[in-house]
């Protein structure tokens, strides 16, 4: 059995502004910064073999963070970077609107197909359960790229979006052949370094 914890990177001034970051390498900022070491903190108080990471700088910092901690050095893989939005990336739900129209997401802006998208993802995650059999492995990735992942590993069929929290922790387990979710979206972690 492999366990896999994934987690989103954390904020960076343009989650707060709601603007579409994909392939574009945007910081975090102060407060995602106090919630990557949050999240260090948390994982730190188990037992795991390996982390892997996105080279985009939001999720790289937040694996750092983890990295200083538990003493894991980072394995950094491409396949893991958030999706690409073409034109759309650097605007607002507003600013597209404006620019392209109500149906600006049937228009051919550019985004990374979905199945190129799923087919890095896969390949990326077929390799990490297979190098680490019966061991827990950290993957600091992209929340788009997350939904996607999430969206077939419980065989959702719906178009529902999930609204994952910065630094957000979710955890799966490959077991015969098989994915189950033991924990989704937790970030009990923030709420307990907010108090201290």
């Amino acid at each position: 059995m492999t366990t896999i914890a994934f987690i989103r990177h954390g904020e960076t001034d343009w989650n707060m502004e709601k603007r579409a970051q994909g392939s574009m390498d945007i910081p975090l900022n102060e407060e995602g910064i106090k919630q990557a070491k949050a999240i260090a903190a948390r994982v730190r108080t188990e037992k795991w073999d390996a982390i892997y990471a996105s080279p985009l700088s939001r999720a790289y910092k937040t694996a750092e963070a983890i990295s200083e901690l538990t003493g894991l050095n980072i394995v950094q893989d491409d396949r893991l970077r958030e999706i690409s939005f073409g034109d759309t990336e650097g605007t607002t739900e507003a600013e597209r609107l404006e620019r392209w129209g109500e149906n600006w997401k049937q228009l051919d802006l550019g985004k990374e197909r979905d199945e190129l998208v799923d087919q890095r993802w896969q390949a990326v995650l077929q390799e990490i359960v297979q190098t680490h059999k019966d061991q827990r492995v950290l993957i600091v990735t992209h929340g788009a790229l997350l939904v996607r992942i999430y969206k077939s590993l419980l065989e959702d069929k719906t178009d529902k979006w999930y609204g994952l929290n910065n630094t957000s922790l979710s955890i799966f387990k490959f077991q015969d052949k098989k994915w189950s979710c033991e924990l989704f979206n937790c970030h009990k972690h923030l709420e307990e370094a907010r108090t201290i």
